[in-house]
């Protein structure tokens, strides 16, 4: 029996290093209706693009997509969410997908998984999925969330600091990664149930939020259970940047428009 799930998709016109970014042009269409494509083919209820600019909301109106206006002042992306599930009328128990608006290459798959996870496992309030790192770079890299779980596959704690750290490899001045260490990056997409939502945004901002910058770490902190699973398929890196941006564009500047 497959799962019943909805997906949402954020899309903000303002990027400090790439403006205009769901606009982009990728092969004659903007970058906004990639992502759509690739939610509407993961088999999802509805699929709606949420943003606070009337220049997206005309874009994906003209490719026959769903959109909704809200408001520019969320303080997270997650607070802006919970305002979609109150505009689409959705009750406490749908379960709601959460892809970002700069990710063209998402496999539909990955967008399943996440959504299937959530739905067997009802202790967890959010399920998201990982990678593995295996280069040292990647590892230390604070742009790079890293992610470590329990044994029954739930969240113990996300960083932006190389977690678990390898003392004695680190120690030692050997190159690389141990062999032994189970380094996972985390991926930014979501599956939450909406009663979550509602508490989210009830909540003050973590201390631990507040300085990893990771709105995730707020469910932890109210002790809310994070689901993760390792990704069913690669996940290509978003367009942050100009070389994101080309980069995309080679691998899918000559699909058809």
């Amino acid at each position: 029996m497959s799962t019943v799930f909805h997906i949402v998709i954020p899309a903000r016109y303002a990027s400090t290093r790439l403006p205009a970014k769901p606009l982009r042009d990728i092969g004659g269409k903007p970058m906004i209706q990639w992502v759509h494509q690739q939610a509407l083919a993961a088999g999802a209820q509805s699929v709606t693009v949420a943003t606070d600019d009337s220049r997206i909301r005309d874009a994906v109106r003209g490719f026959g997509g769903e959109v909704v206006m809200t408001s520019p002042d969320h303080p997270s992306g997650t607070d802006r969410l919970e305002e979609v599930t109150r505009l689409l009328g959705f009750d406490d128990d749908t379960l709601l997908v959460n892809v970002q608006g700069d990710e063209p290459l998402i496999p539909p798959a990955v967008i399943r998984q996440v959504a299937a996870n959530l739905a067997a496992n009802p202790d967890a309030a959010v399920a998201t999925l990982w990678e593995p790192i295996l280069a040292a770079g990647d590892f230390d890299n604070p742009n790079i969330v890293k992610v470590v779980a329990d044994r029954a596959g739930m969240a113990l704690y996300f960083s932006r600091a190389p977690i678990p750290w390898p003392r004695d490899h680190r120690l030692a001045g050997a190159p690389g990664l141990p062999e032994e260490l189970d380094a996972r990056r985390h991926l930014g997409i979501y599956a939450y149930r909406v009663r979550e939502l509602r508490d989210f945004v009830t909540w003050p901002v973590a201390p631990l939020e507040r300085l990893e910058c990771l709105e995730q770490l707020r469910f932890l902190w109210q002790g809310r259970r994070i689901h993760l699973a390792e990704a069913c398929a690669p996940v290509p890196g978003g367009v942050d940047t100009e070389a994101d941006l080309a980069r995309v564009i080679d691998m899918l500047g000559g699909a058809a428009p």
